[in-house]
């Protein structure tokens, strides 16, 4: 496979601050990567800087083959970006939208009076084309930013974090929208996200930022490989916390959880689940609730790091 994303050693600092710490990165043609990482962690500066908005402090990135430092204008051209603070005039209509975007990228008026009915017909809004889009939903506002994204046609798509506050429903949609993309036209996507879902839905490999350095990367199967055993969690009353802990060591190793909880990857799976709850009893702790669950994502993440990730519904 050919490579049209390399980072090598990409640092970014502002003042004292390190956001990005040596990330080395290679994503190839016609992949969906997908860059998963809680708040803070450096994503959305690292696509800032593959994108040519933000200078690296030092290190290295190429874009389909351009240098990001020396040959900006050209990667501009060959990419789509779509910001998770992305200002769109609230005062314009979605047409008006997407064919300012098509002046912007020199495309003839004859070619956007197609393409631009179709760009919004593929993200679900033609029947808001000619409303302000003050007037629109914040589902439908990300979806109008992918359309003006995608108005020059890119060989390559950046997203970061797309779906950050859409309802089930629109996050369904887009994401229904960026296979389709890649599967149909080819597009390379450049994926960041703090979901677990939705790297593990969309990317075909996956790469764990944390702190500004990369944790962990490969495929969601081989990395949900890594930890093994599944994770059993055990509620319990928080007086009990500490002996659940004790008991629940002799069979397998301690993974991180929220308060009231206590979480191990327990050797052999569900045929010793019974034996946990039996030793737990024995100790006179009381089980308010108990889950096994595969490995995961967020596992591979608390494995890389000791903590759960941002949202995933299990933190510390």
């Amino acid at each position: 496979m050919t490579a049209v994303i390399e980072a090598t050693g990409l640092i970014r600092r502002f003042g004292e601050i390190i956001a990005v710490d040596g990330v080395d990165l290679s994503v190839d043609k016609g992949e969906i990567f997908g860059f998963l990482g809680p708040n803070g962690a450096g994503k959305s500066t690292v696509v800032r800087m593959l994108t040519t908005l933000l200078h690296p402090t030092s290190g290295s990135a190429r874009v389909g083959g351009c240098d990001v430092m020396t040959q900006a204008g050209d990667i501009r051209k060959m990419i789509g970006v779509a910001l998770q603070d992305a200002a769109i005039d609230p005062l314009m209509t979605g047409s008006e939208l997407i064919r300012l975007q098509a002046v912007l990228h020199g495309i003839p008026r004859s070619v956007i009076r197609t393409r631009g009915p179709e760009l919004l017909e593929r993200v679900g809004l033609t029947g808001a084309i000619d409303r302000r889009v003050g007037t629109y939903s914040g589902g439908m506002r990300r979806r109008l930013d992918l359309a003006l994204s995608l108005v020059h046609e890119p060989q390559i798509l950046f997203l970061d974090e797309p779906t950050t506050g859409l309802d089930p429903t629109s996050r369904q949609a887009l994401w229904q929208e960026v296979r389709r993309l890649n599967a149909e036209l080819g597009t390379t996507v450049f994926l960041t996200t703090q979901y677990l879902e939705e790297a593990d839905q969309l990317a075909g490999r996956v790469a764990i930022i944390d702190h500004g350095k990369l944790v962990r990367e490969g495929t969601p199967t081989a990395l949900k490989g890594t930890v093994g055993a599944p994770t059993l969690r055990v509620e319990v009353d928080l007086e009990s916390v500490a002996l659940a802990r004790t008991v629940m060591r002799g069979f397998g190793g301690e993974r991180p959880s929220r308060e009231g909880r206590v979480a191990i990857g327990l050797d052999e799976g569900a045929a010793r689940v019974a034996d946990v709850v039996r030793a737990l009893d024995t100790a006179g702790v009381t089980v308010i609730h108990l889950e096994l669950d595969a490995p995961s994502l967020d596992d591979v993440f608390a494995d890389a790091t000791g903590r759960r990730l941002e949202g995933s519904g299990d933190e510390q």
